[in-house]
């Protein structure tokens, strides 16, 4: 597929939000491999790790877990220091900023969709597929059984919407979050590449409109009638 690369260039980042299951790492590895750019992901927690001086282990304790730990009921594998968790944060917000100020990432979860959100340079995505699904994906990649991959799914989903509650007060399936919300139900993962460059390409076009024109207002003119819903027909 062609895209305007040069276009493209412009933008700083794009954010991967992803329910567990739904292909979004793959997904977010095939379009930083497509576009040639940084793939943020759990390198983002040895990057927190070393500037915090603390062993990886313990920090990868507290990614995406932000609910368990400030509440001390989760403990890998001995009580944190809720000071300890607040600094690993600060520092998690710290590495994700400065992946877009560098440009060129793709950032796979961390709240990126919320700590980037006013950047108009920065695509927003988030991917989501039917539990069934997901849960065949978890069977077939990680080599559980089913009732193991639905735990997994069903606890994975859970710690992710605790740590966007805890930590930016929002859910992470708030579709007004993103510029695109895309389902793997029956999209293949390279078309959903496809679909997220020419997403990137047209945000990209638009970054020098101004704010006030811009929205789904933008460019149109009023009815040339009294607005009206559609009529539903008379039951027999």
């Amino acid at each position: 597929m062609d895209v305007n690369q040069q276009a493209i260039a412009t933008m700083r980042a794009v954010t991967i939000s992803r329910e567990y299951g739904s292909g979004g790492g793959e997904i977010a590895a095939r379009l930083a491999r497509r576009l040639d750019w940084q793939l943020v992901d759990h390198q983002i927690v040895a990057e927190a790790a070393h500037n915090l001086g603390v062993h990886e282990a313990v920090v990868a304790a507290h990614d995406e877990k932000a609910g368990g730990i400030l509440s001390r009921v989760f403990q890998w594998p001995y009580p944190i220091p809720a000071e300890e968790a607040q600094a690993y944060y600060e520092a998690l917000r710290r590495v994700v900023l400065e992946a877009a100020n560098t440009g060129h990432a793709v950032i796979v979860g961390r709240g990126g969709q919320m700590l980037l959100r006013d950047r108009r340079d920065v695509l927003h995505i988030r991917v989501v597929a039917p539990l069934e699904q997901r849960v065949a994906y978890v069977v077939r990649r990680e080599g559980l059984d089913a009732d193991a991959a639905r735990k997994r799914v069903q606890e994975k989903d859970q710690t992710r919407i605790r740590y966007t509650q805890s930590q930016f007060h929002r859910q992470p399936d708030d579709a007004h979050l993103y510029d695109l919300v895309i389902n793997t139900a029956i999209l293949d993962l390279d078309h959903v590449v496809d679909q997220i460059c020419l997403a990137l390409e047209h945000k990209a076009s638009r970054l020098s409109v101004p704010v006030e024109e811009l929205g789904p207002a933008a460019g149109l003119t009023h009815y040339p009638s009294q607005p009206a819903d559609f009529p539903v027909p008379p039951q027999p």
